[in-house]
């Protein structure tokens, strides 16, 4: 109840705005968060090995958030279509580096330093890009994909191999590589302090440690 009742007060500030652009661009955030849950609780098992569903999830689930959130704010500070449009690109690769990173400490970073138990995503089934690019050295963890990790010693198995196969850096240099797009998308912004802030992010997504 207490979610319901923040989504319904985040909606009444939404309306007061009197902005119906942004208004269909936060409702759309929603739309895009529930229909990423949807893709991972109903992938099939070909898509769970499949990079292109894991980065299409990862926009849905966290990335959309961030995307549509930067857009609507060019909208409602008066900017021309070029500037919203890069700032929607900010979004969208920033917060895909940011949850690249999320999935990366889970396989390098300890309970402690992430508040929650290291490998929970294996524990729930997921697979993400670490574990997706060992599988290109490794595939037999293809196998384990598949069957969501239900075994025991499955996720041990597959966090051994990760840390055996070239995932991590890999996995790293994609992170690296979002982020970099979304610092290239601020180019069409004026010199100033804010957007040197939102330069700041691209870093500081990358040098995070939980």
């Amino acid at each position: 109840l207490a979610g319901d009742f923040l989504l319904a007060r985040a909606s009444l500030n939404l309306a007061r705005l009197r902005d119906t652009t942004v208004v269909e661009l936060l409702s759309t955030v929603i739309e895009e968060m529930v229909a990423g849950e949807m893709m991972q609780v109903r992938a099939k098992p070909h898509e769970l090995l499949e990079m292109e569903h894991y980065l299409s999830k990862t926009y849905r689930k966290t990335a959309a958030l961030m995307s549509l959130s930067c857009e609507a704010c060019g909208i409602l500070g008066g900017q021309p279509e070029e500037v919203t449009l890069a700032l929607r690109a900010y979004g969208r690769h920033l917060g895909i580096a940011y949850q690249v990173v999320d999935d990366l400490l889970d396989f390098t970073s300890t309970a402690d330093a992430l508040g929650k138990p290291a490998l929970s995503d294996m524990e729930q089934g997921l697979a993400t890009a670490p574990a997706l690019f060992a599988a290109e050295e490794f595939p037999q963890i293809n196998e384990v994909v598949q069957r969501r990790f239900k075994e025991d010693g499955d996720v041990a198995l597959v966090s051994e191999l990760v840390g055996r196969s070239d995932g991590v850096r890999r996995s790293r240099q994609l992170a690296i590589s979002h982020s970099q797009e979304a610092a290239d998308a601020l180019a069409v912004l004026p010199p100033s302090d804010a957007r040197d802030a939102l330069l700041r992010l691209c870093y500081d997504v990358l040098s995070r440690t939980h």
